[in-house]
């Protein structure tokens, strides 16, 4: 990635503590430029987020915001496309997708995935392509092929 790009992630109302590690591992892993908590995803310092980030809340840049809603309107201000990850009719395959400069990736929470009001505040909605009747992956899990999808096509 030049250093020109911009990537940020928000996870919005993430459940599980594992998940959130895992996640900012992931960030740390592409290089991601700041990880955004927003709603009911736990912070650091916690031992189940540090059991799987593995030190990688020491190392990316973070910060808790409440409200998702507020922190896509501020990005979009500071002219930050947002794109959630989420299989909705509108979502495009990511594979397809053309990534601007500057995006910030919205996640969902594990059940319910992300809130229609935030996805109307969205510039766009991706999805990974599955295959079979399931058509979900955890979040994390989502987010890792996201992140290679995302930084492999804009190298």
């Amino acid at each position: 990635m030049s250093n020109s790009r911009n990537i940020y992630v928000i996870a919005n109302d993430i459940r599980s503590l594992h998940n959130v590690g895992s996640i900012f591992r992931s960030c740390d892993a592409f290089g991601i430029s700041k990880l955004f908590l927003t709603g009911i995803t736990g912070i650091p310092p916690r031992k189940e987020i540090s059991k799987v980030s593995l030190g990688s809340e020491h190392r990316l840049p973070w910060e808790k915001s409440e409200s998702a809603a507020e922190l896509i309107q501020k990005l979009k201000k500071e002219g930050v496309a947002v794109v959630a990850l989420d299989n909705q009719s509108e979502s495009v395959d990511i594979s397809s997708y053309c990534w601007p400069n500057n995006i910030a990736l919205l996640l969902g929470n594990e059940v319910d995935g992300i809130d229609k009001k935030l996805v109307e505040l969205c510039d766009g909605v991706v999805e990974i392509p599955m295959q079979h009747s399931k058509k979900s992956l955890n979040v994390s899990v989502a987010l890792g092929i996201a992140l290679f999808a995302l930084v492999s096509k804009n190298r």
